[in-house]
């Protein structure tokens, strides 16, 4: 008799134990999913916009735009910022940075013939030749600064092609910083052809490569915050860059920018400026020659009104 009751106990224990068991291992697996829901919350973007009021009646000639708040990881307003769309000459913007990690700022560079404003044969510091081909987007001084570091970039990348080294760099830049939907096909952003851009992008794209530029390098783009300065050579020559940005007056706390226009593209404009405490990239994208500068003024103007009425 006792020993049927010890079995008979035994049972009862296992079978509770079996149903404990059942039940921990249904609920543990059952909360997986809430547990995977809030990870993915925690992952997703932050909400667009702050303040939807603000930007709900925005009417831009550009096909595409973006303006982030840097500072507080927000997109404000999105115009199709996904879209793939030729960069033109924003294209530079990853040249400087690919040049400026290659070679120091004082490196001299004779300046080969054909460069408007420029004599052949004259001897220049690589940062003043990166200042005004930013500043008034010069194609041939973006080819310059490509030739310039093409050895220094072929010699610390074993993997980069001899010929186009700098070009290489670029696209490899883009990947590190996982602009998916970005590559370049020449240094300068200038159209290949009639039905082929230079070099492709998103402004989503381009507001994280501006911002990465600001935030590690902005003493490379202080001359995009200038509307006209000079520059002399080593050996006396001067010349004058007038910035193209007409926008700049209207940007309050610019820390740097850069204008685009080709046939394809369009007008372009990305610029990150800062106010109220608030660090803001916003670009432009497939607007008109002038149109481009408009369109910021009108996301800058919101952008300001935004941040304002959130305080």
């Amino acid at each position: 008799m006792n020993r049927e009751r010890f079995f008979g106990t035994f049972a009862l224990a296992l079978l509770f134990f079996g149903s404990a068991l059942f039940s921990w291992s249904f609920f543990s697996n059952a909360s997986k999913p809430a547990q995977a829901e809030q990870t993915a919350a925690a992952a997703a973007p932050l909400p667009i916009p702050i303040a939807p009021d603000a930007f709900a009646s925005v009417s831009l000639s550009a096909k595409s735009a973006i303006v982030v708040d840097l500072t507080r990881r927000k997109t404000l307003y999105a115009l199709n910022p996904d879209i793939q769309w030729p960069l033109a000459s924003l294209t530079k913007v990853a040249l400087v940075l690919s040049v400026a990690q290659a070679l120091p700022p004082d490196t001299i560079i004779t300046m080969p013939p054909g460069v408007p404003h420029f004599k052949a044969g004259t001897r220049w510091k690589l940062s003043d030749i990166a200042d005004y081909t930013l500043a008034i987007s010069s194609n041939e001084g973006a080819d310059v600064l490509a030739d310039a570091a093409n050895g220094a970039i072929a010699a610390a990348y074993p993997e980069a092609p001899a010929s186009g080294a700098t070009l290489w760099r670029m696209n490899r830049l883009a990947g590190e910083l996982s602009l998916a939907r970005t590559y370049f096909l020449n240094d300068n952003g200038l159209d290949e052809g009639p039905a082929q851009a230079g070099a492709y992008g998103s402004a989503r794209d381009m507001a994280a490569l501006f911002a990465y530029a600001a935030s590690t390098s902005p003493s490379i783009f202080d001359a995009t915050k200038k509307q006209a300065f000079s520059i002399q050579s080593l050996d006396g020559a001067r010349a004058t860059a007038i910035n193209t940005d007409a926008a700049l007056p209207a940007i309050p706390g610019i820390i740097m920018g850069k204008t685009g226009y080709t046939t394809l593209a369009g007008g372009n404009l990305a610029v990150v400026y800062e106010s109220q405490g608030h660090r803001i990239a916003a670009v432009v994208l497939g607007s008109t020659q002038e149109g481009r500068f408009d369109d910021m003024k009108t996301l800058v103007s919101l952008t300001e009104q935004t941040i304002a009425e959130e305080r």
